[in-house]
Parts: C-alpha cells; sequence; structure tokens
C-alpha cells in the first residue's frame, strides 16, 4: 500500500516522502485553522453581534466538511499540495452584501438565497473549468483590479477587528473614533493576541495567526479565572462590569463532543432565488471573487513548489474542478465559497510537494469537527478572534504594492475598490464603484479596445445591482 501512494503521488521524482508530506500537511493546516474559529462566527452573524439566520453548529460542520473534501480532491486528482477552505473575503461578501441585498429583495430567508447565489456562482465555475475557458475569464480583468480586491477586503477585515476589540468605536462626529480605554480586558486580550501574532509572523513562524488566537485565549481564560478572586467592587463597576469579557465569553461545556447537526444549513440554498435577475450581479462577482482567489493561489503556491513546468501548471483542470466542486458542496452544506488558500505556501516551505500533504491537511479538517466546543467558545468572544482579523488583513494588503499606480486609467478604478470596500462596508459597493468606472475612463480617455467586452458586460449588471438592489439598501 505505502509503494503504490508513493509510486502515485511520485514521492521519488519530486525527491520527498510520507514523512515530509504528513509534516507539511500539519503546516498548512495550522497556517488555515483559524477559519474554523472565524467562518461560523462571520456566517452566523456573531462576529457582528446580528443574527443572520445560519445556525453556528452547522455552518461549522460545513466548513470542516467542504474543506475536507475539497482539499482531498485537490490532493488525489491533481497531486498538488494545496488546501482549501471557505475563503476570507468571500464570506464578509457573503454576510455584509448578499445576505442584506436578499433581504432588501424581499426574500424571507435571505441567507438561503445568498447560499443560493453561492452554489450557481460554484456550477458557473464547473462548467468553466470543463469547457477550458477560465483564462478568458481571468484575462478580462485587469491586473489591478484584481490585487485591489485583495487590499480592500484586506483593509476591512483589519477595520472590522479593530472594531470587534473595541479599540476602534462609533462616533457621531467623525464617523469612527479611537477607543480611550486601554486598560479594558477585552483591548488587553486583543493586544495580547495581537503582539503575539505579529512577533511570531516577523519571526516567520508557521501558524502564527493561529498562536495569536491561542494566546488571546490563554489570557482569555486567566482574566475570567481571576474575576472571582477581586474585591466586589471591582467585579460590580466599571470597565470590567461592561467589557465583553463579561457579557459575551462563554465557556466551552467539554473539549471534545460529537460534531453538531447539519440539518438546519443542509440543502437550504435557494437556487431560483438566485437565478432572479436582481441575484445575478452577486453571482457574477462571487464567479469573479474565486476565479482569481483560485488563480492566485495555484500558481503562486505552485512556482514556490516548482511545479511549473514551461509555464504551464500539470493536472491545472483537476485543480480548478476541486475548488469548483468545493464551492457547490459547500453551498449545498451551508458555507460561503471554497477557495485555494495562499497559507498553503507553508505547507511547501516545510517540504510538501505532493497531494499527499494536501490529504494530511484534509483529515485534520475532519478531526476538527470534534472540537466544536472549543470552536463555540473562541467565537463567542470577538477580541479572541480579532488579531486573526487584523493579521489577516494586514497579509491582504501586500497586494496593493502591484497595482499599476503610474496609469490613471488604472490606478483610479484600483483605488475606489481599495477606499471604496472599507469606507462603505461591503464588499459589493466597493467593487462595483471599480468595476463601473474602469470601462467608462478607459472609453472617454480613448482606450476603449483595452477593455475585454466582458468586463463591459459585468459593468452593466453592476449599474443594474445599484438601481435595483443597492438603491432598496439605502
Amino acid at each position: 500500500m505505502r509503494r503504490r501512494l508513493a509510486a502515485y503521488f511520485e514521492f521519488e521524482r519530486h525527491g520527498t516522502g510520507f514523512r515530509v508530506e504528513a509534516l507539511a500537511g500539519v503546516a498548512t493546516f495550522l497556517t488555515m485553522a483559524y477559519i474554523l474559529f472565524l467562518q461560523p462566527a462571520i456566517l452566523s452573524g456573531r462576529l457582528f453581534g446580528i443574527e443572520t439566520g445560519m445556525d453556528f453548529g452547522a455552518v461549522t460542520v460545513a466548513t470542516c466538511l467542504s474543506a475536507a473534501l475539497a482539499t482531498a480532491i485537490m490532493g488525489i486528482g491533481a497531486r498538488l499540495p494545496i488546501a482549501l477552505a471557505p475563503g476570507m473575503g468571500e464570506n464578509f461578501f457573503f454576510v455584509l452584501t448578499a445576505i442584506p441585498a436578499a433581504a432588501a429583495l424581499g426574500h424571507p430567508e435571505p441567507w438561503r438565497a445568498a447560499l443560493g447565489a453561492v452554489f450557481v456562482a460554484g456550477l458557473l465555475f464547473l462548467g468553466l473549468s470543463i469547457l477550458g475557458i477560465r483564462r478568458q475569464l481571468i484575462d478580462t480583468v485587469s491586473p489591478s483590479l484584481k490585487y485591489s480586491m485583495a487590499a480592500g477586503i484586506g483593509v476591512l477585515i483589519a477595520f472590522l477587528g479593530l472594531q470587534n476589540a473595541g479599540v476602534i468605536l462609533k462616533d457621531p462626529g467623525t464617523a469612527v473614533k479611537l477607543n480611550a480605554q486601554f486598560a479594558s480586558p477585552d483591548r488587553l486580550i486583543f493586544g495580547l493576541g495581537l503582539l503575539t501574532t505579529g512577533v511570531l509572523l516577523a519571526r516567520r513562524v508557521r501558524g502564527a495567526v493561529l498562536w495569536g488566537i491561542v494566546a488571546a485565549g490563554a489570557g482569555t481564560v486567566a482574566c475570567r479565572l481571576c474575576v472571582p478572586l477581586l474585591p466586589e467592587t471591582w467585579q460590580q463597576g466599571g470597565t470590567l462590569q461592561t467589557s465583553l469579557l463579561m457579557t459575551r465569553f462563554q465557556w466551552a461545556e467539554a473539549i471534545v463532543a460529537a460534531p453538531p447537526s447539519l440539518g438546519p444549513t443542509l440543502g437550504k440554498m435557494d437556487v431560483l432565488a438566485a437565478l432572479s435577475l436582481p441575484m445575478l450581479p452577486l453571482v457574477v462577482v462571487f464567479l469573479f471573487m474565486d476565479v482569481f482567489d483560485t488563480m492566485g493561489t495555484l500558481i503562486g503556491v505552485s512556482e514556490q513548489a516548482g511545479l511549473v513546468q514551461e509555464g504551464r501548471l500539470p493536472r491545472a483542470n483537476q485543480a480548478l474542478m476541486a475548488d469548483a466542486v468545493g464551492t457547490v458542496a459547500g453551498a449545498a452544506m451551508g458555507t460561503s465559497t471554497v477557495t485555494s488558500f495562499i497559507e498553503s505556501a507553508a505547507g511547501v516551505e516545510q517540504g510538501g510537494r505532493t497531494g499527499f500533504a494536501a490529504l494530511t491537511t484534509a483529515a485534520l479538517f475532519l478531526v476538527a469537527l470534534f472540537f466544536s466546543p472549543i470552536i463555540a467558545m473562541v467565537a463567542s468572544y470577538p477580541p479572541m478572534t480579532a488579531p486573526a482579523l487584523v493579521a489577516v488583513g494586514a497579509l491582504m494588503m501586500r497586494s496593493v504594492t502591484r497595482i499599476d499606480w503610474n496609469d490613471f486609467s488604472e490606478s483610479l478604478p484600483a483605488f475606489l475598490i481599495v477606499i471604496g470596500i472599507p469606507l462603505t462596508s461591503s464588499v459589493g459597493d466597493g467593487l462595483a464603484l471599480g468595476f463601473v468606472a474602469y470601462p467608462v475612463i478607459k472609453l472617454l480617455a480613448g482606450r476603449g479596445r483595452e477593455v475585454r467586452w466582458p468586463l463591459y458586460v459585468v459593468a452593466l449588471a453592476l449599474v443594474l445591482y445599484f438601481l435595483l438592489i443597492r438603491s432598496r439598501l439605502g
């Protein structure tokens, strides 16, 4: 059996072995395990203090299963050391744009319509992969617009992390302001987590984001255990009593438990709602985000691993199929777009070169199913996960350096996306600003031929989004 596996994954050709690949799979899992805590918190609305209608436990199971399925397909079919899971960025678009848009259109359960949009986008991605026309879709959008998407989402994610930690507060005069109550346990725990994450990232420690959550978690537990030891006057007044530590944090009932039920979200996507004309712009945005995330990660990680041959990625179709199938299955189970994770580069640095590393990561996602009480405890207290949001946002901002700032017809639309996403608190609105401005500026500048015709269609679809959906949201 071992010989057959070694031959199938071509260990000898890649100069690797079972131990190296298994350790690489573990490294990849550690770097992306933060999604286990953030995804259910985001989709259920706990991260924002709202209720989206999606069951936290069901989303947790859907996250683990969809990640395990897609990663296993990547490992077996494409034989690449790349892991997949619900993507950061797509999940914020899902909650902050798709669900409110579906609600504005009158859908009684808007989260089901949003899942339907993800499901349809996944089917379209699957069709593009089968037909082999993905390259045409990728070439439709200029590199500057692609890079601005990641940068803008990164700023939004980091901003929400600072808000969740209570560092940034709403202010009627200036919109937002800095919270002067630095001695609050919420801010102290957030600071501990962010400092740990930052130092470990600077030292290039694998799993730095996850270890930051662990450090914040340890600080939270220590603070919560110390509360009964404080004088009664301290316990009942001031910053401590009103902190999220006292009002939101929930102890885990166990460390290991049977996985929650998938029933509340399984098969609940509303495909008919997603196929209605007003919802189609959302489907298009989900599709574009998935395609760009996937291709960028596949090429970047594969080049790092030395797997690109003569400019071509072996078994690229199988890799794209893994992403598409993961998105379709994830939507059917109850989670947002599944995409390839750039954190897979950590496994490559560890020596991973084959799909066996991906299989190891997939197995760990299945193991994570049995730690749902810990996941729920971490997600109940936003300052524990806020450092991860800030760190991931900072990492996503790196792409801003690749925007062509010397060409104003490229940089202005890209800039509108970068600032539009965080200032509107909507991925869809920010993208629409840039994607509509881009062809208009190019056309009026006499450079309309530089814009491929599908982008004009996308711009028109986004104009319809503004007229049919955004105007109803107020």
